[in-house]
């Protein structure tokens, strides 16, 4: 794969990262969804910003150094 598809596939996986950190929040501010679900609507809206954080950090810290490492060559 070339670096621009990894540079590309690590935006998009940061931006889903970011939409299910904000997913989970959510869901734990919605008393409405907390009154249907009590403790497995907490489990899921954990899970759901468990994985966001799963995928928004680790990619941030590969991508900030593959950019370093793509301005260094250049």
């Amino acid at each position: 794969m070339s670096e621009h598809t990894i540079i590309h596939m690590l935006k998009t996986f940061i931006m889903l990262g970011l939409f299910l950190i904000i997913l989970g929040h959510s869901l734990l501010a919605s008393s409405h969804f907390q009154e249907h679900l009590t403790i497995n609507g907490i489990i899921i809206s954990a899970a759901c910003i468990a994985i966001g954080v799963l995928f928004s950090l680790p990619t941030k810290i590969y991508l900030t150094i593959l950019l370093m490492k793509l301005e260094s060559q250049h």
